[in-house]
This record gives C-alpha cells, structure tokens and sequence, in this order.
C-alpha cells in the first residue's frame, strides 16, 4: 500500500475512518470523500501532513464521483443509509450511486475495488434497504467485475449505531422494545475486524470478484443482545415484547422525525435472521479471528452506567 492512492467514499462514517487510519498506517495516500469536508478535517490526524485529504463528494453526481478518483489505485465504496432522506433515498444512494462509482473506477484505471454492502442484501428482500443493497451490489459487479465485497452483520465498536442506540434509550425509558418478541438472530463484528477485512483482501488476488460476509464469533438473538448491553450499563429496564404488526405500526409514527429511532422498513428487516450464510467466505478465510462482543462492549458502554462513567455502584435490583 506503500506511497498508493486510494479514493474512500463515505470515509467520515463509523466504518469509513476505521479504514482510513488503516490505510494511512501502511501508508496509503487517502482521498477522504464525504458529504462534509469541513466535518471531515479530523481524519487528517490519522496519518502524516498531506497523507489524507478530505474531500466533498456527491455520489449521486457522475462528476463529482469522478473528480474524486482521479489517479486513484484503489476504490473503496461505503455509502449507505439507515433510512432516507429528502434527495437521499434508498434508490439514489444504495442502488445508483455504487454502479456510478464503479464505472468511474474502471473508466479511471483503478486496479482494484472494495464494495461494502451488508448481510441480508436480497433482491427479492420485502425491505427497500435490503433490495437497493442487492441492486448496488449488481451495479458493481457489472461496472467492475473484479470488485470484491464486503457483507457486514451489524457492526459495533465505539461509535456504532446498536449499542449506543439502545443504551442511550435505556437511561430515558422504563421499557425497551422486543421486536417480534426479539427473537431474531445477529452476529454483530468489531469495526475493526471490518476495517482489517477491507486491507486483507487488497493482498490476496483470490479475493478478487468474491464476497465476503463478515460476522463475529457468536451468534446471539435481538434479546440477548440487549440484556448484553444493560449488563454492561448496570440497568435492568423491562423488556417489553412487541410484535412486528405492533412495531410496524410504531415505525410509521416514528419515520417522520428528523432522525427516526426506527422506521417500517427497519422492523421488515428484523423479520429475518442477520447471519452468515452457510458455504459463506468469511472473516476465518482473510486470516482474520473475529473479536467477540464482550472483549470490547465494556470500554464505551460505560458512559451510560447508572451514576456515570466512573461509578463503582452494583447494578440495581
């Protein structure tokens, strides 16, 4: 990676600044594209004076997509959403915007591309996230076909959107919701773990036009995952079963906020399980061991802790 261009789309994200300190620790020269450059400065800290560039990019324009991968080596594409937003919609952003990428990097000569999509990632999928996942999936394979992708389960670490979610919601909140009685499965990885997967597969050649669906060590349902999470909070709210009909109901409501804590499609995905696929290529095929929930959950769960972050209190009854 020595002294190589790398252009990431959505480097300020969660999982992109993970890859950017990567790229920049076997010293890659980054371009750092994002919606907010400005907000983007920090990443700039992560290597040395010049070594990454923050730069605004709209994937959802052709020229500004190309203008970003100038001279670049290498493609890496993360865009994605939770839920839409004005001009931001599932289609735009999940659907369109990584085939237009992919074309760009292949009209440009990069050598290699990584495509994060996400487990779950299913054409025929009743869920708009999960169709537009498996249609910007398409894309890229046709733009590029030795794009190699990355499908992750939820994934967690210090700023993920699960853990903190929930635990933020429980120091307001009697109650936390089961959806459909929270019996659906994940197998949630470490950031990091995702960020070690995008580096492992710019070594291998047989990583090349694969896929890789990326999960921890351990398989837990919706419920366990949340009496993980209070654990580790000292909390003990109520868990309060509700079916998908009920949760479906709730998201319609909910959808218009700003910024929803749920919304209708989000309960449609929780109808299915959130594992990796048997005869999958996994985490153990990159050399990589997954890092289990409970290694690190504890080091930014304690912020939410009855009393705060330095109590030394018991759980409460």
């Amino acid at each position: 990676m020595q002294g190589k261009l790398v252009t990431v789309f959505g480097a300020s994200g969660f999982v992109g600044r993970n890859i950017v300190r990567e790229l920049a620790a076997r010293g890659a020269r980054v371009n750092a594209a994002c919606q907010d450059a400005e907000r983007a400065k920090f990443l700039r800290t992560m290597g040395s004076v010049g070594q990454i560039t923050p730069m605004r990019a709209d994937v959802t324009d052709p020229a500004s997509v190309a203008r970003a991968i100038v001279g670049a080596d290498i493609v890496i594409s993360l865009v994605g959403i939770l839920y839409p937003s004005g001009r931001n919609t599932f289609e735009a952003v999940q659907e369109t915007a990584p085939g237009t990428i992919a074309k760009a990097a292949a009209a440009a000569g990069a050598t290699a591309m990584i495509h994060v999509s996400a487990i779950g990632a299913d054409p025929d999928s009743r869920s708009r996230y999960a169709r537009t996942k498996a249609a910007g999936e398409a894309a890229v394979r046709a733009a590029f076909p030795s794009a190699t992708i990355l499908r992750p389960s939820i994934v967690f670490g210090p700023d993920d959107s699960f853990f903190n979610r929930f635990a933020a919601m429980a120091q307001i909140s009697p109650v936390l919701p089961l959806f459909g009685g929270g019996s659906t499965k994940f197998q949630p990885v470490y950031v990091d773990d995702v960020a070690d997967a995008a580096l492992a597969v710019l070594d291998r050649s047989d990583a090349a036009g694969a896929t890789f669906e990326l999960g921890g060590p351990t398989i837990y349902t919706f419920r366990q995952l949340l009496e993980l999470m209070q654990a580790h909070t000292r909390r003990n709210r109520k868990l309060l079963p509700l079916p998908f009909w009920a949760a479906s109901l709730l998201g319609g409501v909910l959808e218009l906020l700003p910024v929803p804590p749920v919304t209708r499609d989000q309960v449609e995905l929780l109808k299915r399980d959130n594992i990796v696929s048997a005869g999958a290529k996994t985490l153990a095929d990159l050399g990589i061991e997954p890092t289990p929930v409970e290694l690190i959950l504890p080091s930014y769960m304690d912020k939410f802790r009855v009393g705060g972050r330095y109590s030394g209190g018991r759980a409460p009854a």
